[in-house]
């Protein structure tokens, strides 16, 4: 790997060597053309004629020309940011920043004020190690080593990950982010356009690697850098930055290569807990939150109250231990060989440093943790964690997991509250132990716990507290849980309100621009920025109020007179919605559930929500039985029709069967919108 990255380096340095430039302090504007320029020049000159003579001709010849200044510069701006927006259409990043540029308007600054950039860069390390050592020093004092506990399933052995070929690595090549960072020798973009001259010896060096069991030394430095957590927290607290890892190019293509080979192994026998939903084809955080949806509101149907605890942890991906890891990957998925050997190599003699602008800080050595950015740190938190589900085997405890959110929930009649609650307390104590023992803190001030019913049956319980670490817990009224807020009534109303407040913002914003931007840039910026908030887990919202649905509606109408400006105000939205081929909120709303049950029957994934769904089996022969229909289950309230398990057969049901015969995703889904919104 050095003879390569001297290679490159060498032969980089010879053909594109860096040179200093000098340029103008005021940076040009990209839409501005040489036609243009010598428009305005000609505006300039007949300006300056029409200010000396003040004549009436004068006049006219300047505003005449004026006019056709502001008309070239209003194309061509058009047509820069329309070209800007194509293709950058799966990048949320960059069309945020086109989205800024268009405001001109500064982003604000995303790190804390300092004296010299080095010295902050020095800052960051210094904390993000200290913040890793103080955590290391209260496990080591109040925490015992894991117990080896035995896997549900005897897993198969995977001794040797697989070499892979020219061909493997080019697709992984080609189809990774162009991203570039310091410790990269070449340029990526310029790597893939000489990929049919590199990809042969790097497919014999990771070969060489994958063979040895051994993770090339020069692939194990991370450059970090610190990222805002929240736009509401304090830019000069350190504490509000988490480190993102930024990895050399090529090494995140060896893991690539490992990551497949790794899952594919996962996959052969039952592995991951059926709960964990980070990280997983065909698993979300909308389908995570459909299926702890599904149970509260079918419990509150049962007139049953839920307790809902979400668990918070502080730096998980930091300080995983890696010989616990080790050890794990051997005994609970049979990982051996040199494919043990190469994740070995992976996790240690690791380092990282910080950069701010163009200053680096020192080199801090990595002891724990797997780096937050690479592609196998994620699959291998996963793996570290799995063995908390043994926990709740056999128990009343509802759990879910997403990465490193933790969520843990029992339903239970009013009149058994006490003894269901003080199970929930001695889980969270267990959980907490498990948690210690793996070197992994909970936060216990960050830990929220809902009670979620109907106000009835709530106000049964007399004590509705529960215990954790030694401290009490007390019910709040609401809690962010995977980016939809949740509360203790489950109407949503929250929720809402937090999305509109959020687009008509992102709305007011788009106003201002509109007159630079073609429909089709508008509508796409449009979606990028307010549609997505309207689309993000709105499975959630079947059967809700018609003034909680009319109240998002509001907003996509707004949008789409916004996009379409010469639509007035007294207009009926209708016709605007179709034209621009929108679907109305309530259809859209139908439009995912439809999809997400496609999906499901399709690939049998996620099972905790193919386990709500059963195919329709009428006791006897009837026409309905070669119909591809669900089950609707029975259910006593408004409440029970808002589960996934009622909602998807419903909506399922209604379509036509062609549809619910379809053979394809794409089919599946051009035939589903036609059909909610016909031609």
């Amino acid at each position: 790997m050095t003879q390569l990255s001297t290679t490159l380096s060498t032969l980089l340095d010879k053909h594109a060597p860096l040179k200093s430039t000098t340029g103008p302090s005021r940076i040009p504007k990209p839409f501005i053309t040489p036609e243009i320029r010598l428009e305005k020049a000609k505006r300039y000159k007949l300006e300056t004629i029409f200010r000396r003579s003040r004549t009436d001709l004068n006049k006219a010849n300047f505003k005449t020309q004026a006019k056709i200044v502001a008309k070239l510069i209003t194309a061509s701006k058009r047509s820069y940011y329309r070209s800007l927006i194509l293709k950058h259409l799966d990048k949320p990043k960059k069309l945020w920043s086109l989205f800024d540029s268009l405001l001109s308007r500064n982003p604000p600054p995303s790190l804390p004020s300092c004296s010299s950039p080095s010295h902050l860069a020095e800052s960051f390390l210094h904390f993000f190690d200290d913040k890793i050592t103080k955590l290391s020093a209260s496990f080591s004092l109040t925490s015992f080593p894991p117990a080896n506990v035995s896997p549900l399933n005897t897993p198969p052995i995977l001794n040797v990950f697989q070499p892979t070929n020219f061909s493997e690595v080019k697709t992984i090549i080609l189809s990774s982010s162009s991203s570039t960072c310091c410790l990269d020798d070449i340029p990526t973009h310029l790597m893939k356009s000489c990929i049919d001259a590199l990809a042969p010896p790097l497919t014999t060096l990771i070969n060489l690697a994958l063979s040895e069991g051994s993770f090339p030394s020069s692939f194990k430095s991370a450059v970090v850098k610190p990222l805002l957590k929240k736009h509401s927290l304090p830019r000069d607290d350190l504490s509000s930055y988490r480190p993102i890892s930024n990895l050399n190019f090529i090494s995140k293509v060896l893991e690539r290569i490992i990551h497949i080979r790794l899952t594919n192994h996962l996959h052969s026998f039952p592995s991951l807990s059926p709960f964990q939903s980070a990280y997983r084809k065909f698993h979300s955080t909308e389908t995570a939150l459909l299926r702890i949806h599904n149970d509260l509101v079918l419990s509150i149907d049962q007139q049953k109250v839920s307790a809902l605890v979400l668990l918070d942890l502080s730096a998980a991906f930091d300080t995983i231990d890696h010989q616990i890891l080790i050890s794990r990957l051997s005994s609970t998925f049979g990982i051996s060989g040199s494919a043990l050997s190469i994740l070995s190599s992976y996790l240690t003699n690791r380092s990282q440093f910080v950069t701010i602008d163009s200053s680096s800080s020192s080199s801090s050595k990595l002891l724990t943790g797997v780096p937050q950015g690479s592609v196998l740190g994620p699959l291998l938190f996963t793996l570290y964690t799995t063995p908390l589900s043994y926990i709740f085997t056999g128990t009343q405890i509802g759990f879910h997991f997403y990465a490193d959110d933790t969520q843990l929930y029992i339903s239970f009649s009013a009149d058994d509250s006490s003894y269901n609650l003080a199970l929930l307390s001695s889980t969270l104590d267990s959980v907490y132990t498990w948690f210690q023992s793996n070197r992994l803190s909970v936060n216990p001030s960050k830990t929220e716990f809902l009670l979620i019913g109907n106000p009835r049956q709530k106000q049964k319980i007399i004590s509705s507290s529960i215990a954790f670490c030694g401290n009490s817990l007390l019910p709040t009224d609401s809690a962010r849980n995977l980016g939809i807020i949740f509360d203790s009534d489950l109407s949503f109303d929250k929720q809402i309100s937090s999305t509109c407040r959020s687009a008509f913002y992102q709305i007011k914003q788009l106003r201002q621009i509109r007159s630079s931007l073609d429909i089709k840039s508008a509508i796409t910026l449009a979606n990028s920025l307010v549609s997505s908030k309207l689309d993000y887990c709105n499975s959630l919202y079947f059967s809700l109020p018609a003034s909680s649905i009319s109240r998002l509606q509001r907003v996509q109408n707004s949008l789409a007179r916004v996009v379409c400006p010469s639509v007035k105000r007294r207009d009926h939205i209708t016709p605007v919605l179709k034209n621009l081929h929108w679907l109305p909120v309530s259809l859209r709303i139908e439009y995912k559930i439809a999809l997400l049950t496609f999906k499901n029957l399709t690939y049998k994934e996620p099972l905790y929500l193919s386990h709500l769904l059963t195919p329709y089996a009428p006791s006897r022969n009837l026409r309905s039985s070669d119909k591809n229909l669900l089950t609707i289950p029975r259910v006593k309230s408004s409440f029970g029709r808002r589960a996934f398990s009622f909602s998807a057969p419903t909506v399922w049901n209604s379509l036509p069967l062609s549809l619910r015969t379809c053979d394809s995703i794409s089919a599946f889904r051009s035939k589903l919108k036609t059909h909610f919104f016909p031609p």
